[in-house]
């Protein structure tokens, strides 16, 4: 199977193709305006688009199935080359506003939830995807193609930015090289120009592969998935933990390099009876004294046969409320998609569900 061009920072592109700056043209063609193929690209000469299509895909993604949330989100399931699926998501954050003229104030503003891994080696008890196993990683141009794709479907126009997060099906910090390369392409000009401040990759807490990153300082932003303020429930859930506990973790965020207007985010799942209480909140405080942290409390998203509950209302505002009176900033994650197959994994579990029952 021929290798897609989104594999290609504009640099690598411009060593291929000849002269160079065919290679923004090209790039232009991409990402600015949504070509199909590479006959769409008019300004390309003949021999160089034969050149493109004898060695290379243009979108390695096949739509396989998309829900809507009545919110607004939609979940993309995409099949790749070998088979595989994967998922994507279009959060939209903020809706466009209109003043009494009826002009736009301000257009919708989106985050595009992106994978990274086909299927997971993290293991997290929590986490549908990790059900599946580990599978492969996604190449670079198949984690860029998933924002592309998304914005192209939902008629995003170019220059509308949008926000990135690595929150998807995978460890991005597991496929690390991929996911840099990635950043790159996002934040290339001449492509879709989405700056480092508008991508956030969020790890379980690979403390060596924080530290990596950290020390190829590319500007975006770091979300630490931590869920329990003990190492030994922490371990119960992400038995990541057995090999990078929570010290190593807090250890690795405070030599991490981050924008003076930034802080590093903790997402903490929340679940009923497990890590919802005020001695937790207490802990949490302790925890994260010194660093310029925001924690992010987010409801659990329970899943058919799920052994983990939805904590209740009063208790996620009590906690909030604990951390921000203790000089933690806190919030809670507004939660989108709750009709449809919100959590990570959900949609390909529940398509292979139904086609298993189809082929039954």
């Amino acid at each position: 199977m021929k290798p897609t061009i989104l594999d290609l920072t504009k640099e690598e592109l411009s060593e291929i193709i000849k002269p160079s700056f065919r290679a923004k043209q090209i790039y232009h063609w991409i990402y600015q305006k949504y070509a199909d193929s590479f006959d769409d690209m008019k300004n390309i000469p003949k021999d160089i688009k034969s050149k493109l299509s004898e060695n290379y895909r243009l979108n390695p993604l096949e739509v396989v199935r998309v829900e809507e949330s009545s919110d607004g989100s939609k979940k993309y399931l995409f099949k790749l080359h070998d088979g595989y699926t994967m998922e994507a998501v279009l959060l939209p954050m903020k809706k466009e506003k209109f003043n009494e003229e009826g002009k736009t104030i301000h257009e919708t503003k989106y985050s595009i939830c992106v994978s990274s891994q086909v299927g997971c080696k993290i293991g997290c008890a929590f986490c549908l995807t990790a059900k599946e196993g580990f599978k492969r990683n996604l190449t670079p141009g198949e984690i860029v193609a998933q924002v592309l794709m998304l914005k192209k479907l939902n008629n995003i126009a170019q220059n509308r930015r949008v926000n990135i997060v690595y929150m998807g099906m995978g460890e991005p910090l597991d496929n690390i090289n991929n996911v840099t390369k990635a950043i790159e392409i996002f934040k290339d000009d001449e492509g879709l120009a989405i700056g480092a401040r508008r991508q956030t990759i969020s790890t379980s807490g690979l403390s060596s592969q924080i530290e990596k990153l950290g020390r190829m300082d590319l500007g975006i932003l770091l979300a630490i998935s931590l869920h329990a303020v003990d190492d030994e429930l922490r371990e119960k859930l992400m038995p990541i933990n057995k090999a990078y506990n929570i010290e190593s973790v807090i250890n690795a965020v405070k030599n991490f390099p981050i924008d003076a207007r930034k802080r590093v985010m903790f997402e903490y799942l929340v679940m009923q009876g497990l890590n919802d209480d005020l001695k937790s909140a207490k802990k949490l405080v302790k925890l994260l004294h010194g660093i310029k942290a925001k924690v992010n409390l987010i409801y659990f998203n329970p899943y058919q046969n799920s052994p983990f509950q939805r904590p209740n209302e009063k208790d996620m505002q009590a906690f909030k409320a604990y951390l921000n009176d203790h000089g933690v900033i806190c919030t809670i994650r507004q939660s989108k998609g709750l009709d449809i197959s919100a959590a990570c994994g959900q949609l390909k579990e529940k398509t292979k569900g139904e086609l298993n029952n189809e082929l039954a």
